[in-house]
Formats: structure tokens, sequence, C-alpha cells
């Protein structure tokens, strides 16, 4: 069982109630119906069935029932629900129930179950009240729809049950409410006992029972806080009874302790006060006065232990209840009395109240719930001088929730606004009691000796500040100030800033700057102290109000002082922070002055209006406050000087910042403007230097002048608003401090770090001032860092742009010198800055997920987390460039800060690895800025190698090979890591309603990045990705624990593949790029694990069994135009230059993965033999998935997933050219990018060119003119976005082209695997070719990469395609069959033709052409396609040809030999056709004298491979396949294709006409191939070689030979010039005879064949008469009396078996001239085509068998093939073809009178040899596995 049902439920609803509260709930319809699922919940509240007896002996039987299921118990299990009963006061039966129903949560979280249930039923009942909470609060928010609104109503009716029942429910329900918190305190203190019970017995404290009691404290007390909203709403909901409020009242006097328990009691007391007490609640004034009576009687008095919260509630309840004396009407009840007196009664009241800490009380309160309370020095001094006699609240005070804190604020606001209407007198009262007060005591008249000032009552003072912390943050209420200027709050606005007293003026100005929040706010409070009045001077300000005249003269006066005093010679420097009587008149001077800068530096902060007045207010310069940052002035007046500066600062210009750094530096140094200016640069003063070195001693005295001057530093050092976003010019003035000093911020830097940062002794005790000061160094090293703009360097070296002149710097390398980075970078390599880094950075885990976001916890650890990824990225710049220039330019005036050992960041790293734990264990927090950064320092360091190495043994070696991996398990954190980033990984359906501002999709999506970055960089060896995933780690490889996470699927690794498999793309048929990228990213994640060696096997097997492949199946969808993504369809005109084009990138790059994922498995399958899952699989691809239990369900087919290149997008236009930008490369911002996942565009490199280009036109003077600028500007923006548009669509084409790979190899595989007889395979090939040839046909005709990739498709099927299967020959679709083959050889021809085209996508074409050409060859019924092939060939047109054989001659790589295989094939199917246009075209271009001339160049071409050919071999002995170039095989294969071309065309008259006119047998002679006898001398070891060489003779005389036989016997020109070569070639030829013969040395032993080249070499001898001399002086002049025997032997045995068959009347050629050039024929184009050089067929054997038979159609049952399943037997093959060729010759001799053609049956006898091949080996085409292409000689 997972987590208890209720539990997650109202999770749901509470998280519902907060998006509708926040504005994001989608979907109200769910939210009301889990409403309704809930009331009976509501109604129970916090009830819980208590112990029983019964109960526990159900238990204790062993047997209990639990939700209709009875369940068999152990021991273990009784103790535990036993011990959690007794724990939570809860029955036996559900304690047991809540057991059960978290153990698996107990398991995932390591937890016990105890512990986890524990929690699991505080979790229930805080979700429960937080829910009913928000429930009524939404019912009684003004802004909420009224519909919603009167929805939540009638919700809360049937909660109280008062919709239908009586009213008294509601209260019934308020005292049940107040009943729990009084139970919640009651427990409370239980706990509290007990655990102190526990350290007084001396047991041990185990942890785990330090986080059951401190979780239940902290649950507990947030649970009684919600109870007191709930309370607080059902009384302004007007649902309670003034019974309730007497309940309350008897209750509040019980509250023993001054705690946050006691703090929930003031908001309900707060409402009950408003609902009886004020007039305006509709309430009776007779109940009022009752309950007056009742409060005001002293005799109740005693009862309260609170007496400062009693006194805080009398004066509530007066200011209320006044209200009802303001005006009385007839019916009253307070008729007959005097209003004088009661209001004056009431008034001595209130003072009592006062004076028994009534305003103590609230200010105390409203002081310690204030989120800023710890952060707020200056706020906070005012507040301690005014509560200096008020004990503190507790610890537990501070712990109060933001609602909580806006309720209380709400409540105190009431009592504001009624004391200020209702009691106008008493505050005048107190006005004028004090003034009297302070004149006598600074008149020096006091009422006793002892009287001080500080004994005057400061009431007016602690009721103005109440005032500031009610409305601070609360923009909407402070409005209330400003709406109205006759309001009562208005006036009193105005009565309050006269004639105020020094205290009071500060308490007014704290007012005034909580209600000036915001721009409106801010600007109508400048305003309001623009009105000057009558003030002449600072002397007069008491009898004026407040205004700015007043704050700017009191500021002057003081800085008039300091200017007095101000000497050469400085005064001491007081460190202990007390003020000169002699510069402060009155002891609250300072705190006035404080003050008056906290508001300025508020209303300038937030009122640009405000901002800009001051700037220019001639009567008090900038200056002169810096003037009040003197050294002898208290540091937190100080402080509040550095804060109005730094108000000042925003929206800065880079002019106001230099102003201020100027002005800061001669500060600084103690340097008048005139001494400054008599001073030469570069002059350096040492005195000076000393006082800044004394005066940055000063500053680190004390946190409050150190946190603001750091504060300062950092927003001078922030981006200015006249910037352009290219960060080229300093954040301050070059030449500062160049009069006495190196120029540049140095000091401040080393301030920063060196005194403040990591001092030798620590400047602070307090932990959260520490942090204060931590989090605002490391944000000004942030932003040192993030303004350092390193592409400039890139920019500098890289692009056409003059950097050092564009930029704002004098240089580039005055840029890199003397920005703060290189500093910092410094100070980040620093033994004790890097100590304090990590210590800033590691922090408390616990601590950290507890605190608020921008708690200064949280805020130090993200800035130092943030500060790593910077040094991180920026260091190559760093230690490469920036760090030697800096040596280079400052060598001896640098203090060098910096240690020499640390060569990177990652050595500092390395000595605090556990920061790693701490990284993954914040990414898990719920803080979203938090954990994005934690996860992208992770992936860093996760990614670095050196991080990765190996562990010490100290580190467990044993267990882990990997250094981080290692660290986790040494800190036991392993577990936790994995923990948090599976809750992170939870799919949530809430996250569809928020989109992507949803905090848990943000930290999905960094998460998974982290987890693909760290996997596909670190992919050969165990990391921690694979660690944090559920792998165990062992050494180098990884395995599952048989019990682990892993194998239990509740790892990381299967909450990634249910993302994977559930995460939807989108509602509403919507792919949107924001929910698709979950996806994507979870599935890219899966794919890199498939894809690696070391995880690919554990990850295939997990995935197989979530049925992984069939779930995103059946999730696929058709692609149309009319599909939406981010809410645009592939129609519209703006797809690409939207997010959309986005969505559907990565929407294809998901279907990409899952195309190579069940390529992946289908291999796998077919390898391991599974016929039920392979069979299982095809039938998914191919349209319908077997689910497990047998049902069937429809899915795409993968046919119909090539609907993604049925969509294009017009290329975008380049910008018009302006001749601004005309001449920029922007070809670095094109291949900065890694181009795999389509980023191929850097558009901030883009930008930045732009930008520079933009600098350089300005400083030229080229924009002065304001319409050239905007021109200027247009056309940047012009340009970007060309590029952003570009940008998408080479992401689109890079992903389109990826899937479409993907897709075409699982064709491939599906239509190879599958189990379909020959027919249905080829209907499966012709319906994939239906599909794919258009495709082929448009891509190609544009050359993209995709016509490629579709093309190898292509070819892949028509090489599966069997030309003999009967749907291609004899069945009805064999037409249909026909045109669709026939449609892909003429689109072939059409995609040849395409001007400029690829050729890499020709040579996919021959070859397709190719292999359709020699397919239809050998099919039995190909009569009607061969006809057609030369018409098509040449309406296709003459550059068709022209084109074949340009790539034949001119191609690269194996491009030309597919390119002359085609015109082989091309003249195979002329010659078949009894066509000459294919020689005649090869003719007319000269090609065939380039084929025969090619033999010459033969040699030459090896030699120039860089390896030895076979001549140079002969004359060096050098021969060695080992050192052949790699071109070597190719060369031959080349030199292969061309002869078997030339031997084609010389199989016809015309054809061996055009060969031998091409001058063959010059050619051959002038080759030397033949002039050089291997035998002679020489001693060649590599048999290979050699037999290349002869294979390589035997090729030419393949040629000699076809074109002797066909010129004829009677062609005595060619006859000669044979008989010439065999003459000129002599040595040669004796030398294959005597190797043949087995003669010499030589060939004694060796295994090569040279059988067919002697019978070639016989048949030309035999031809031309070259056996005898032509004197007729005997048969030695041509061979030896030896070689000649050999000669005559294999001549007479040619006679004798050919006699037989002559016959007929056969009178012009010889017969067995015509059955060897038959043979040699089919022989010839079978080798050359299957490319199998071995066995050679041996003619004599052959012609023997077919002498040897009377009857010549039963040769093939004499040469049945041997070893059909291996090689073939060419004796077989050939046999068949002798025989047809036989028959063929009888059949004509019968029926023709006449001649016949010997080239006829030469070609009979090749076609049936071919058949008889595929009949034996099935695929001539394929040897072993490997193409033509891919073959190489040896093969």
């Amino acid at each position: 069982m997972g987590a208890p049902a209720e539990l997650e439920s109202l999770q749901n609803l509470h998280q519902d109630l907060i998006a509708l509260g926040e504005g994001q709930l989608r979907n109200i319809d769910k939210l009301c119906h889990e409403i309704r699922a809930h009331i009976e919940a509501f109604r129970k509240l916090l009830d819980k069935p208590q112990k029983s007896d019964a109960s526990r002996a159900k238990l204790n039987s062993g047997t209990v029932q639990i939700d209709d299921s009875e369940y068999a118990v152990n021991k273990e299990f009784q103790e535990s629900s036993i011990q959690l009963a007794d724990a939570l006061d809860l029955d036996e039966i559900h304690s047991a129930k809540l057991i059960l129903s978290v153990q698996d949560d107990a398991e995932l979280l390591g937890r016990s179950t105890i512990v986890s249930a524990v929690i699991a039923f505080h979790e229930r009942r805080q979700f429960l009240l937080e829910s009913l909470r928000m429930l009524m609060r939404n019912s009684q928010d003004p802004n909420c729809e009224e519909i919603l609104r009167q929805q939540q109503l009638q919700f809360i009716a049937d909660v109280l049950e008062i919709k239908d029942g009586p009213a008294r429910n509601g209260s019934l329900f308020t005292r049940k409410c107040l009943k729990a918190m009084a139970d919640i305190e009651s427990w409370t203190n239980a706990l509290a006992e007990r655990y102190q019970g526990t350290l007084a017995l001396g047991q041990p404290i185990t942890p785990e029972f330090e986080e059951v009691m401190s979780f239940q404290q902290s649950s507990l007390s947030q649970q009684h806080e919600s109870l007191g909203g709930i309370m607080t709403y059902l009384i302004k909901g007007n649902y309670t009874g003034v019974d309730d409020f007497y309940k309350l009242l008897e209750h509040l006097p019980t509250i023993e302790r001054w705690n946050d328990m006691a703090v929930h009691h003031v908001p309900p007391l707060l409402a009950f006060t408003s609902q009886y007490g004020s007039p305006e609640s509709g309430g009776s004034d007779q109940e009022a006065t009752t309950l007056h009576k009742k409060i005001m009687d002293g005799r109740d008095s005693s009862t309260w232990a609170l007496r400062n919260l009693q006194a805080a509630f009398k004066a509530w309840w007066l200011a209320e209840y006044s209200g009802w004396h303001l005006e009385l009407h007839p019916g009253s009840s307070v008729q007959g009395v005097d209003p004088g007196a009661e209001a004056q009664k009431r008034s001595d009241a209130f003072v009592q109240a006062l004076r028994d800490g009534a305003f103590h009380c609230t200010l105390s309160i409203c002081s310690q719930i204030n989120p800023d309370g710890g952060y707020d020095p200056a706020r906070n001094g005012l507040t301690q001088y005014l509560l200096r006699d008020t004990p503190p609240l507790l610890a537990e005070a501070s712990r109060i929730s933001p609602f909580f804190r806006d309720i209380l604020m709400e409540q105190v606001e009431s009592f504001v606004n009624s004391f200020i209407t209702n009691m106008p007198d008493t505050l005048r009262q107190f006005q004028c009691n004090e003034d009297d007060q302070r004149k006598k005591i600074l008149g020096g008249v006091q009422p006793t000796a002892s009287s001080t000032l500080y004994d005057q009552d400061l009431h007016l003072e602690r009721f103005l500040v109440i005032i500031a912390y009610v409305f601070d943050r609360r923009v909407e209420a402070a409005e209330s100030f400003w709406a109205d200027p006759d309001s009562n709050l208005y006036g009193f606005l105005q009565w309050a800033s006269r004639r105020q007293s020094t205290p009071r003026v500060g308490a007014f100005c704290e007012m005034l700057r909580a209600i000036s929040r915001g721009e409106e706010c801010a600007t109508a409070a400048h305003h309001f102290l623009l009105d000057e009045g009558n003030a002449s001077s600072a002397r007069i300000r008491r009898s004026t109000s407040l205004n700015w005249a007043q704050i700017l003269n009191e500021l002057n006066l003081y800085s008039s002082k300091i200017r007095d005093n101000h000497t050469s010679a400085r005064p001491p420097v007081r460190y202990n922070g007390k003020p000169n009587a002699g510069d402060i008149d009155e002891p609250e001077s300072a705190l006035m002055l404080e003050c008056y800068l906290r508001l300025m530096a508020h209303i300038c902060g937030e009122s640009s209006v405000a901002r800009s007045w001051l700037w220019c207010h001639d009567k008090y310069p900038i200056i002169d406050i810096m003037l009040i940052a003197d050294l002898s002035v208290p540091p937190r007046l100080q402080a509040c000087a550095f804060a109005m500066i730094r108000a000042m600062l925003m929206g800065k210009t880079l002019a106001m910042a230099s102003m201020v750094w100027a002005a800061l530096d001669t500060w600084a140094s103690n340097l008048s403007p005139g001494t400054l200016a008599s001073l030469r640069p570069g002059r350096a003063i040492t005195p000076t230097i000393c006082m800044e070195e004394v005066t940055f001693d000063a500053l680190s005295k004390t946190f409050d002048q150190a946190n603001e001057f750091i504060a300062l530093l950092q927003t001078l050092l922030s981006p200015s608003s006249d910037e352009l976003g290219l960060h080229d010019a300093l954040p301050f003035p070059e030449q500062l401090g160049s009069a006495y000093r190196m120029s540049g911020i140095e000091p401040y830097i080393d301030f920063a770090f060196g005194r403040i940062f990591a001092p030798k002794n620590p400047l602070v005790e307090d932990p959260i001032q520490s942090r204060i000061l931590a989090s605002n160094v490391l944000s000004l090293a942030a932003t040192s860092l993030a303004t350092f703009n390193e592409d400039l360097v890139i920019l500098a070296n890289k692009s056409t742009v003059s950097v050092d002149t564009a930029i704002e710097t004098s240089s580039l390398a005055a840029y890199a010198r003397l920005h703060p980075f290189s500093r910092v970078m410094e100070w980040m390599f620093n033994d004790r800055v890097v100590a304090a880094l990590f210590a800033a950075a590691n922090q408390d885990v616990d601590e950290v997920a507890a605190a608020a976001p921008d708690s200064p916890s949280v805020l130090t650890v993200l800035r130092a987390i943030e500060v790593m990824n910077r040094v991180m990225d920026l260091q190559p710049t760093y230690f490469e460039i920036v760090r030697p220039l800096i040596k280079r330019q400052t060598s001896g005036h640098r203090q060098a800060v910096i240690n020499p050992t640390l060569a990177s960041f990652e050595d500092s790293v390395a000595t605090h690895l556990e920061l790693v734990a701490n990284l993954g264990l914040y990414a898990g927090v719920g803080n979203q800025e938090l954990a994005i950064s934690s996860l992208k320092l992770l992936e860093k360091l996760s990614s670095s190698r050196r991080l990765n190495a190996s562990p010490t043994p100290a580190l467990r070696q044993q267990l882990s090979g990997n250094r981080l991996v290692g660290v986790l398990e040494q800190r036991d954190d392993l577990e936790r890591v994995r923990t948090s980033f599976i809750l992170a990984m939870q799919y949530d359906e809430r996250e569809l309603e928020l989109g992507p501002v949803a905090p848990a999709w943000t930290i999905k999506s960094v998460m998974l990045d982290f987890l693909t970055h760290c996997l596909s960089s670190l992919s050969d060896r165990p990391n921690l990705a694979h660690a944090i995933l559920g792998f165990t780690c062992v050494g180098t490889t990884l395995t599952i624990e048989a019990d682990g996470a892993f194998a239990k699927r509740t790892s990381l690794f299967h909450s990634v593949v249910r993302l994977a498999a559930d995460y939807p793309d989108g509602p509403d048929n919507n792919v949107e790029s924001w929910s698709s990228s979950i996806r994507q990213k979870a599935m890219r994640v899966l794919s890199v694990l498939q894809a690696s060696p070391l995880t690919s096997v554990l990850t295939m097997a997990e995935l197989r069994a979530a049925d992984f492949l069939f779930a995103m199946f059946l999730r696929q969808f058709i692609i149309t135009p009319d599909t939406l993504f981010d809410g645009l369809s592939l129609r519209d005109e703006h797809f690409a230059q939207k997010d959309s084009a986005m969505a559907l990138k990565q929407y294809l790059d998901q279907r990409s993965i899952l195309l190579e994922y069940a390529s992946a498995e289908l291999r796998l399958v077919a390898a391991e033999g599974t016929a039920t899952l392979k069979a299982r699989i095809l039938s998914t691809l191919f349209g319908s998935t077997t689910m497990l239990d047998g049902t069937q369900l429809p899915n795409v087919p993968v046919f119909d997933l090539l609907d993604f290149l049925g969509f294009d997008f017009p290329s975008p236009a380049p910008p018009r050219k302006t001749g601004m930008f005309d001449d920029l490369d922007f070809a670095i911002a094109l291949e900065s990018e890694d181009d795999t996942h389509g980023e191929s565009t850097q558009l901030s490199l883009v930008e930045q060119l732009l930008a520079l280009r933009l600098n350089e036109l300005r400083k030229n003077g080229y924009l002065n003119d304001p319409l050239e600028q905007e021109r200027a500007l247009a056309g940047a923006e012009a340009h970007v976005a060309f590029y952003k548009l570009e940008k998408n669509l080479r992401a689109l084409e890079n992903v389109r082209l990826q899937t479409l790979k993907a897709w075409s190899n699982l064709l491939t595989l599906a239509i190879g695997h599958t189990d379909l007889d020959q027919d249905g395979r080829a209907a499966l090939i012709l319906q994939a070719l239906q599909t794919v040839t258009p495709k082929l046909d448009r891509y190609a005709a544009e050359s993209s990469p995709e016509a490629v990739t579709l093309g190898k498709l292509v070819q892949a099927l028509l090489f599966q395609v069997d030309f003999k299967s009967s749907s291609l020959i004899r069945s009805k679709g064999a037409n249909l069959a026909d045109d669709r083959l026939s449609s892909v050889f003429r689109t072939c021809l059409q995609a040849i033709n395409v001007p400029d085209g690829d050729v890499t996508l020709r040579e996919v074409l021959y070859n397709i052409c190719f292999r359709y050409l020699t397919g239809i060859a050998r099919s039995s019924s190909t009569a009607s396609r061969q006809r057609n092939i030369t018409q098509t060939v040449a309406v296709s047109g003459k550059k068709t040809i022209d084109t074949i054989c340009d790539d034949a001659y001119a191609g690269s790589g194996t491009s030309r030999v597919s390119a002359v295989l085609f015109l082989d094939a091309l003249a195979a199917a002329a010659q078949a056709e009894k066509s000459n246009y294919i020689i005649e075209t090869l003719a007319r271009t000269n090609f065939i004298v380039v084929l025969v001339e090619a033999i010459r160049d033969i040699p030459s071409e090896l030699r120039e491979a860089d390896a030895q050919s076979m001549l140079t071999v002969l004359v060096y002995d050098v021969w060695d396949l080992a050192d052949f170039h790699q071109d070597i095989p190719l060369l031959l294969a080349y030199y292969d294709s061309k002869l078997a071309l030339l031997l084609t065309l010389s199989q016809t008259r015309h054809g061996a006409a055009q060969v031998i006119n091409a001058g063959l047998f010059q050619t051959v002679r002038d080759s030397g191939l033949f002039s050089v006898d291997p035998d002679l001398g020489i001693s060649i070891d590599n048999g290979d070689a050699l037999a290349k060489y002869y294979k390589l003779l035997l090729s030419v005389v393949r040629v000699i030979a076809a074109v002797v036989m066909s010129r004829g016997a009677q062609n005595q020109q060619t006859m000669d010039q044979a008989k010439q070569f065999l003459a000129e070639n002599r040595t040669t030829v004796v030398a294959v005879f005597k190797r043949q013969a087995r003669i010499g040395s030589a060939a004694e032993g060796s295994t090569i064949d040279v059988e067919e080249l002697v019978e070639l070499l016989v048949l030309l001898m035999t031809m031309t008469g070259s056996r005898t001399s032509e004197t007729g002086k005997g048969r030695d002049d041509m061979l030896s009396v030896e070689l000649a025997a050999a000669y005559d032997l294999k001549l007479s045995q040619l006679s004798h078996e050919l006699a037989w068959q002559r016959h007929g009347r056969c009178s012009v050629f010889l017969l067995e001239d015509t059955l060897v050039y038959g043979i040699s024929l089919g022989k010839s184009k079978y080798d050359i085509i299957s490319n199998n050089a071995r066995p050679f067929l041996s003619y004599v054997d052959l012609i023997r068998s077919a002498s040897s038979l009377k009857d010549p159609f039963q040769l093939t049952k004499q040469h049945n093939p041997q070893g059909c399943a291996a090689r073939f037997s060419a004796s077989s093959a050939m046999g068949k073809g002798v025989k047809e060729g036989l028959k063929e010759m009888k059949r004509r001799d019968r029926n023709i009178e006449g001649i016949f053609k010997a080239e006829e049956v030469g070609e009979m006898g090749f076609r049936f040899a071919r058949e008889e091949v595929e009949d034996v080996r099935g695929d001539p085409w394929r040897v072993e596995g490997k193409t033509l292409k891919d073959m190489n000689v040896e093969d």
C-alpha cells in the first residue's frame, strides 16, 4: 500500500486551494468535487477514536479487520500498533491501519513505520485544517469571483451544518475549534514533559526520538495556528455567538507561557473584540455594554497569567467600544450618562492599560512575528528603544506562518482604525503629555532626581511604530491612507506629522515608510513631503509638519558639523559607535537621522519620481550624503547613509555610478576634492593608501556598517540601466584611484573578501548576521562574475569586428585586467576564501528545508552555489587568458592572494567532497531556485573526470569505483539523495494546471538535464547519475541489489520510466513545449542508458519488463497539418518563429528515441530467439498491439509514422542589406554550439556582434541622426529574428533527419526479421516502397540529406526483394509490383539529373538502379520490363548518362565504383533488349576511350595511393597487404568494375569495335602489366598479393578474349593485334603456363588458381594461331617443349570433348568457340556482380562433363551443388548455363535456317547461371552480410 489515501486526497485538495488563491487553478469543478468529498472530515475536525481495551484485545488476537480485509498480524506489528496508539492516544485498530498504510513510504524514506505513521497522522490533521482555513478565507475574499465565492459559502454552510440546521451549529463548531486548541496545548505540554522526563532519567535520546518529538511539536504548533485562523474566519463570517466570546475569555487566563500558541489566540480575540465591541459589526449596544463591564471589571484582572496580554486586550476593546459613544442614538443603553465623564473614564482606562503594557505587548507581537525583524538593525534599534522595559516573546513566537501574520496584522489594522477614529482626544492627550514631559526633562525640570530622558512616556511613538509594522508589505492596506484625503487615516497622517519631538520624528518616518511601499504609494508619500510649509531652518522644524525641506535641512546641518570638524588631520577613529555630544544635540538625534535616511532610502527605492527629484536637488547634492558616512558617526547611522546611497542608485546610469564611485573613493581615502585634483595620475601616496586601510578597518568592526557597505558595492557593480546587455564597460571609472594607487577597485574587492567574508578573526558571532554578511559578499562576487563578458575574447579573435574600438573600455586588455571578475577569481582560489565558501554552501539540510526562501540561511547557500557555478564556467578563460595578462601588466604591484597549487576549482572541491552530498539533498528541499543551482553545479562536478576518479580506500573503494559515489556512501547520504530525487520526480497532474511556472515541473526538468549530461559525459564508467538512478556501483561495473529499490521498481530509474510513459505532451490534443519537454528529457535519459554498454543490458531488461515499447507505441499519433503545437497548427505562417517549433522538435525527438529503442529491442529479441515477443513487437509495428491479457489494441503502424515528412517550412529570407551589418561574419555564432539536437546558432553571440557593431557606429558618429539610429536598431532586430528563425528551422531539420534515420532502420529491421513467406515479405516491401518513393522523389529534387536516408532505405529494401517471388511474377498484383519497382527506377533516374546534386545521394541512386536492373534480369518474366529500360533511360535525357560517366570517371571513393556498376548493368540490359543506345551514348561521351585508357593508368594510380603497385612489387620485391594504403582495395575494386564494364561492352560486335578502336592493345602494352615475368629472380611471399596480380591480368585477358571472339576469326586485324599481344608478352604467358603446370620453384606449393587465365590464353592462341610460328620453324618458337606438350594436351582435350557436337549447319562459328564464349561470358558476368573471385570455374572439368553425357539436359544432375549453405559451386551453375545454351542452339538449328548469334547463347548461359546461384545461395548480392560496396579485394 502507498501513502494513506485520505492523506493523499487532502494533499491534492490543499494544493488546489493554494492554486485557487494564487489564481492559477484551471479546473474548478474538480476542486468542488474534492471539497464535497471531505465535508464529513471537516465536520469531524480533529476528532479521533480514543484508545480502548476492546480494540487492543482485537489487535492482540492476531487477526484484524481493516477496510473489508482481514489481516493476520505478527507480534512485531502488534507492538508497533500499540506503541503508536499510546503515542497518539489513538484507537489500536486505527493505529494498525495507519501503520499498514505507511509501510511503503517508510521504506522509501528510510524511516521506521512508527515514525512514518506519526508523521502521516499529523500531516493528515494539518492538511485538513489548512484546507478548511483556505476554504473559509476564499469564502470571505472580496477579490474572489462572486460565483466561486458563493460556492465556497455553500460548502462552509455544509461543514457547519447551518444550511438545513440551526444557526447555533456555527457556534458549536467554533467551540470545537477552541477545544481543539486547548487539547493541542495540553498535548504540547505533555510532549515537553515527556522529553524533560527522558533527560531527567538519563535515558539516551535517539535520533529517531528526537525527530519524532521535534516534528510533533512543530506540527502541533502549525495545527494550533490553523485553528486560530479558522476561528478568526468563523468570527468574521458571523458564524459565532457572544457566548463563544465568553468561552475564549474564560480560556485566555489559563495561558501561562508567552509563546507562539499564546499569539495564536490574538486574531480570534481581536476579531471578537471588533465583532462585539464595534457598532459597525451589527451587534447591539446592550451586548457591548455587558461585555464592557465584564472586561473592565477589576475583579477578574488577577486571573490572567499574561498581564500584558490582558492590558493589550483592554486597549483593543476600548478602542472598539468607544465607537458606541461617538453618536448616541435614541434607544441606546448609555442614555442618561455624562458623555464627557464616560469619555474621560475610558481614556483613563486606556492610559492605565498602556501603563500595564498594552502597546508594549502589541508592538512586541508585531515586531517579533515580522519576517524582517532580525535582519533590519535600524528598525530593530528603534523598536528596542521603545520596548526597552518589555520582556520579549519566547523563541517559538518566530514560527508564525505568513498567512497567520497577515490575519493578525489585518486584525491589528482594525484596532488602529478604531483607535484613530473613536479616541482622537486620547491621541491628542498623549501628544500633549509627552511634549510636556520632554520640555521639562530637556529644560532641567525633572519630576524626580532620578528621572531621565528615558523615563518619558512614548505611547504615541509606539502607536506609530505599530502602524508601521501593521501596514508594512501590505500595499492594498496602505493605499487606504492615500485613497481619500478627507479620511480619518489621512487626517491622522497630517496631524502626526506636526509638532514632532525627536523620537516621534523617527517613529513617524517608520510609519510613513511602511505606508509608502510600491511606486504609487511612494510617489504619494513624496508629494506629501513636498509640502514645505513655512520651514526656514532646522531650528524651527518642530513647529511645522515633516517634509523634505525639514529632512534635508536636518541632514545638511549634521553634515555641516562633520565638514567643520573634517580637518587635514583626520580625527581619531571611534570604534565603540558612541556619538559625540557636540555632533548630536539630543540622545535620540542619531535615531532620528537614521529614520530620516531610512525613509529617504525607501521612497527613493520605490519611487522613480522621488529619486529623480533628489538627484536634481541643487541645495543638497549626493556628495554631502557621502560626507555623512564619516567614521566619527554612529555605525548604524553610517549604515543608513550607505543604504540611502544604494537607494539613489536604483535604475542608475553609468554616469551616476561613476560619480558615486569617485565620491566613495575620495571618502575612503580621506581626500578632499581639491587635494585629489592636485595629484597627478599614477602618483603613489603611501599616507593615502594607509588612510584607505584605516577606513576599511573601521568599516569591518561592526555588522551594520560592513553589511550596508558591501550591499552598496554590490549595487555599484550591478549593470547600469543604459547598458545594452553587452557588459563591455567597466562598472566604475577606468582611472579610479590612479592618482595614488593602481587604478581599479581591487581595495574594495579585497575588503569584501579579506576582511568581511574570510577574515582572520570572525567579524560577528551572531549566526544570522554572519550569514547575511556572507550572502551579501557572495552576491557581490556573483555580480562581478556575471557581468564579465568572456565572449568578447572569442569575438576579438574570430570576428571581423574591432572589439578594442567597439567596447566602452579603452581596450580589451584593460577590460580583462580591471574588471572585478579578475580579482574575484583570484580570491576564489585563496585558501581562507575557499574554506569560507564551502562553509557557506554546506549548511544543515534540514534547517535549509525548513527556512523561508528569502531567509539568510537559504540565500547564503544559494549565493555560494551560484558563485561556484560561475567559477566553474569562467575558470578556463581566467587561467588561459586573464591571469597571464594580469601577470604581464601588474607584476610586482598586485598583492598575491591566490594559492598557486590550485590548478582548477575542482582541486578545491576535491578537499570538500561533502558538498556533493549536500547538493543532492538541496535538490529535494522544495526550493526551486536552490534546486536549480544545486543541480547545475552537481552536473558540472559529476561530469568532471578528475572528481570521478576511483576513491581512496578510506572511501570504500571496494564498494564503488567512483570518488563522488564513494563520498555519498561513506556519509550514508546516498539513499537520502536518491529519495529526494525520487520524490521530486513524482508526476502530479497539478503541474499541468500551473504549466511551466510550477516549481515541481522546473525541478523535474533540471534533474533530467543533470542525469542526461552526467550519463553522456561519463558513459564508460559508473558515475553519480548511475548511483542516484538506483544502480549499484561496484568497481567499474554496475549491478542491481537483490533487495534494493531498483529490484523493487521503486528507484529513480523507474520514476523516469513512468515519466516517459505517463507524462502528457499537453492538454486537449495540443502538444505544448514545456509539457512535452519532460517526456522528451526522460526518454533521452533512457536512450543514453540503453545505448551505453555499461547499462544497456540492465536497461533493456527493465524496459521490457515494463512493456515500455508497447505503451509508447499506443501513445503515438499521426501528425497532420491541423495538429496543434503550442496552440499553432503546422499551417500557421508564424509556426517556425514561435515556441511551436520547439514543441514539434521535442515531439519528434521523442519519436526518434522510441524508434531507436524499438530497433534495439528487435535486434535483441531476434538474437535471443524469443519468437513470441518478436511476433508481439512486429504486430505492434504493423498496427496492432497485443496486451498481456490478450487484448488487441490498434496503434499507428510504422508505415504511417513517416508523417513528419509531410510538412516543410520556407527558408527565411536574409535581412535586407543596409550597409551597417553586411560585412559581419556570423559564422562564429553558427559553429559555436553542438549541432546534435539542433542548437545550431548561439543567438547571444549574434546579439553581441550586432551590439558591438552598433557601438562602432555610435562612436564613429553614424547614429547621431535619430532616423539612422532607428534604422540601425531595426536592422539589428531583423538579424536577430532571422537567426532565431534559422535556428528553429535547423533544429527541426536535424531532428527530422534523425527521426527519419531511426524510422528507416526500424522499417528495414522489421521487414528483414518478419516470419512471413517470400510473398508476404514482398508485399511489405512494396508497401514500404509505395510510402517512401514519393518522399524520395520530392527530397531528391532538393538534394537534401533526407533524400540520402530515403535512398539508403530503398536500397536496403530492394536488396531484400526476391524478384522470383510469385507476388512479383505470377500473382494478380504482379503488374502493380512491376509498376512500383519501375517507379523507383524512374525516380532515381530523375534524381540523378538534378543539377548540382549531392554525390552521396547519386551513389545511393546508382546502387538502387543497379539492384533493380540485375534483379529484373534474373526474373523468369522480365521481357516486358527489359524492353522498356533503354527507352526509360533515353527518355530521362542525355544528361543522365553524362552525369553517370562523370561520376564514374571523376567520382571519389565508392561512388565511382557504383557509377561504373550501374553503367555495366545498363549495358547488359541494353544487350538483352538488342539495343546499341548505351554503347553509342558512351562512345559519344568518349567514355569508352576513358575506360580503355584507364588500363594504362593502373600502375601510376597505385603508386599515387602511396602503396606498392603490383608492378613495383615485381621490381622491388615489396608486396605486402599489411602495408597497403587503405585506398588500394578500393582502387582494385574500381579497376575490376571498369574492366567488367569493358567486358560487357566487348560482348557485342558494335561494342567490341568501339573498344578495339579505343586502342585496347596499345593501352595494355603501355600499362606494362604483362611486361614482367614474376618468376625471374623474384620471390613474392605474399600469396594473396600475387593472386590479386593474376586476377588483374585475368580481367584484362577477359576483355581481350571477348573482343577477339566478338570480332570473329574473319577480322584479321583483330587477330593480328591479339597475336602480337601474345608475342609481346611471351614471358608472362610462359610464366602463367608454368604456374598452371606446376613447373619451377615459384609454382611449387602455390595455391593460386590460374586455370581460367590459362584457358583464355589457350583460346587466344588457338584463335590467332599463335601456337606455331609464322615461319613454320616449330613449336618451340612460342613455348618450350614441356609447356608445348601441356598446351597440346589441353587443346586435344577441348577438341575431343567437343567433337560429338560438330554437326548441323553451323558454318560460321566453330562450336567450341561458341560454347567457350558463352561459358566465359556467364562466368565473367557472375564474377563481377557477385564479387566472388573463388572458386574459379574450371572450364576443362565443365566441358569434360558436358561431353560425357549423351543428353546435355541431364548435365545438372551430375553437378548438384556441394555445401549450399556456405559456398556456391561454380561448376553446377555454369553447367546449367551450358545446358540451356546447347538447348537454345538445337532449337534454333531446327527452326531457323541460317546463322545464330553466339552472344545470345552466352547471355542465356549467364542468365541461367545466375538463377542457379540464387537457388543455391539465396542471395548472390550479399556475401556474409556485406554488400559489394563494403567488400574488399580478399572477399
